[in-house]
């Protein structure tokens, strides 16, 4: 149990995939983010992504080598998915800055959450699931960026909310 070998349960290319799909998702997020010249980019979104999809893929090994023991180790998987919620917001909670009364980063820190999640769903081999998050996020970002940009008021400054 617990051999340290580079066997693994899905195979190195499935893990592989998985990685760079998580990153390649978190990416699409980030690179909104990046292009509004937010504080969390391209590469952040594509590190949280990547390493949601690494503590899946872990834990999913440690269950897979644990089942050979199973009177030995109890494991609750959704332990993993509150411990990365909580690594994630305590990250977006750093892009958060209050000003003067206004608050600012709101929506990069709810969208490194978002990215967390895709890493999270595309560790655990949901593709689809990660896929149509993706194209949700995007849209959100995108879309109701846009008309926050051309139809709500900034504040006295003319600065973005977000």
């Amino acid at each position: 149990m617990f051999s340290g070998s580079f066997e693994t349960e899905f195979g190195a290319l499935e893990l592989s995939i998985r990685l760079v799909v998580a990153a390649a998702f978190g990416g699409i997020i980030g690179y909104e983010r990046e292009h509004r010249r937010r504080p969390a980019g391209l590469r952040t979104h594509m590190l949280i992504s990547l390493a949601a999809a690494s503590f899946t893929l872990l834990t999913a090994e440690l269950i897979y080598e644990a089942s050979e023991a199973p009177s030995l180790i109890t494991i609750d998987p959704s332990r993993l998915i509150d411990a990365v919620i909580a690594g994630v917001a305590f990250l977006g909670a750093g892009t958060i800055i209050q000003s003067r009364g206004d608050v600012r980063g709101i929506t990069t820190g709810a969208s490194m959450w978002l990215a967390g999640g895709i890493g999270l769903a595309v560790g655990g081999g949901f593709y689809i699931l990660a896929f149509a998050t993706t194209m949700v996020g995007l849209v959100i970002l995108l879309a109701v960026g846009y008309v926050e940009d051309r139809y709500v008021e900034t504040g006295d400054d003319g600065a973005d909310k977000d």
